[in-house]
């Protein structure tokens, strides 16, 4: 396999396997640019909504497959789960990062020297993946444990609160006593049964605490998750018979920032020029506040930062533009604004996207592409979040329909839609409003159950776009990058369902795909 940069005038096709692919919102965005995916996903859910978009598609655990299984893909791309890391500073989640960090640094010291032979270095992995499987069993344990104490408490509970009733205790009493854990006093001396019962309660909680600290210290397994796109870079790199990934871009939440930049020093023993950025995603021509943490690297080439397109939101700051727009000069998605190096004239940066504008050209899209999906025509509104805000439960966050979205999260349908001005109710976003706001087609065919939560976690393809052009095609000239942004863009907006779904495939598959060698 070729490692040299491509610089042909027409584009090349990148062979590309996708780690946790979700619904396929990276793989939509490849596909639109000309490219080829296939991805891995554990969630039946999302299989179903990417069968349904004929997208190609492995089912199962991203540890029940290796790099060597697709000798083929030219590129990695990826999004490892991380909820372990989203309360990074506050115990659990930093010492979950700590851990990972470390696990790192490990595989760092095993890939620093060239003349490390493969075997040390598959040592090195081996020895964490039986370290975190061995903390996963020891977690089984703990939480069966935890259970069966849960529920001994809970009828514990139960017998304690009619004791107490049968006694005359009142309600406040009664939930008193539950809450501090500590009979009333008098009843305590009178009644051994009511005495046993707490110091039996007042037991289960200490046993309780024990087992909460003890998952805490073992770590969620899905921390280990995100070391899999790391391990698979650096087997195809100096595993024998295998050549090196020409490029990777992973994506995640800005809490795995740190991760990334500890990424960058293995890629770097392994020949890979890279570039952290936490990208804002409205700044990119996504009607909706996001931030992402994007890591991308090319083999033994250069890679640029990307410059916004599109003006960052900020309450009363640049309006939106009005659909009637010359679109030719302010786009509605924008086009990428590449470096100083390439580009000696740039298209003015184009305001934030508003929901309005998103989904009034849905519905216009929706008559050519999904005339069977009948989309609201809303008035003014304004989206009350479901979440509180400040740590408020109370304290709704609130978004105007002429401004982009909060971020879209796996509660979107949860959040009510409020006639501006108002509190009077309006119909809630319909699923296919929702995957608007990610920036996916109003045609895409959203399957199974959690369909939210599919949307919620997805990577915004308009973003996903910007940032695969951007490593791909990194010495494409100022016309070829709008051009290629135009044409994707427009392709992508006009997308439209395949005549058949795709089959969903297992690992038995394996033999015979065009990644493997088929």
């Amino acid at each position: 396999m070729s490692h040299d940069t491509h610089t042909s005038t027409s584009p090349a096709v990148f062979r590309i396997v996708d780690l946790f692919a979700g619904p396929g919102g990276l793989d939509v965005a490849a596909e639109a640019l000309g490219h080829q995916v296939t991805g891995i996903e554990w969630d039946d859910n999302a299989c179903e909504t990417r069968a349904a978009a004929g997208m190609d598609t492995f089912a199962g655990d991203v540890r029940d497959y290796r790099a060597m299984d697709f000798p083929c893909a030219q590129v990695l791309t990826g999004g490892p789960p991380c909820q372990t890391f989203t309360v990074a500073g506050h115990g659990a989640g930093r010492r979950a990062l700590d851990d990972v960090l470390e696990y790192i640094a490990q595989l760092h010291d095993a890939v620093r020297s060239k003349s490390t032979p493969w075997r040390e270095i598959f040592r090195t992995w081996r020895k964490i993946s039986e370290e975190l499987r061995r903390k996963a069993a020891e977690a089984d344990v703990v939480k069966a444990a935890k259970r069966e104490d849960e529920a001994v408490r809970s009828v514990t509970r139960k017998a304690a609160r009619k004791s107490l009733a049968e006694h005359g205790c009142s309600t406040e009493e009664i939930e008193f006593a539950l809450k501090t854990l500590e009979a009333p006093l008098g009843l305590a001396h009178r009644d051994a049964d009511v005495k046993n019962l707490f110091d039996a309660l007042v037991s289960l909680e200490k046993s309780l605490d024990a087992h909460r600290a003890r998952l805490e210290e073992l770590g969620d397994e899905r921390t280990g998750l995100v070391l899999q796109p790391l391990w698979w870079v650096i087997e195809r790199s100096r595993r024998p018979g295998l050549d090196p990934y020409e490029a990777v871009v992973l994506e995640q939440v800005p809490a795995v920032m740190p991760v990334w930049k500890e990424y960058e020093k293995v890629l770097a023993a392994l020949d890979y020029r890279t570039k952290t950025q936490m990208m804002h995603t409205e700044a990119f021509g996504v009607p909706q506040t996001r931030r992402r943490a994007v890591l991308m690297a090319r083999y033994k080439t250069d890679v640029r930062e990307l410059e916004e397109t599109h003006h960052r939101y900020r309450p009363g700051g640049v309006p939106a533009a009005s659909l009637d727009a010359d679109r030719a000069d302010t786009p509605l998605w924008g086009v990428d604004e590449a470096s100083v190096g390439r580009r000696k004239k740039r298209r003015p940066k184009g305001p934030w996207v508003p929901m309005e504008a998103a989904l009034k050209e849905a519905r216009r899209i929706a008559r050519e592409t999904a005339p069977d999906l009948e989309l609201p025509d809303r008035p003014a509104f304004t989206v009350v979040s479901n979440y509180g805000t400040g740590g408020d439960p109370a304290a709704r966050g609130r978004r105007d329909h002429d401004a982009p979205s909060s971020t879209v999260t796996g509660k979107v349908s949860r959040n009510r839609l409020v006639h501006k001005g108002t509190n009077t109710d309006l119909p809630r976003f319909e699923l296919a409003e929702a995957g608007v706001l990610q920036t996916f087609p109003v045609a895409y065919p959203w399957q199974g159950r959690d369909r939210s939560q599919q949307i919620g976690n997805a990577v915004p393809p308009r973003l996903a776009l910007h940032v695969l052009l951007n490593v791909l095609e990194p010495k494409l000239s100022e016309e070829k990058v709008d051009a290629r942004l135009d044409q994707a863009v427009e392709k992508l907006e006009n997308w439209r369902l395949p005549s058949a779904p795709a089959r969903i495939r297992r690992r038995k598959d394996l033999k015979g795909h065009p990644l493997n060698g088929g």
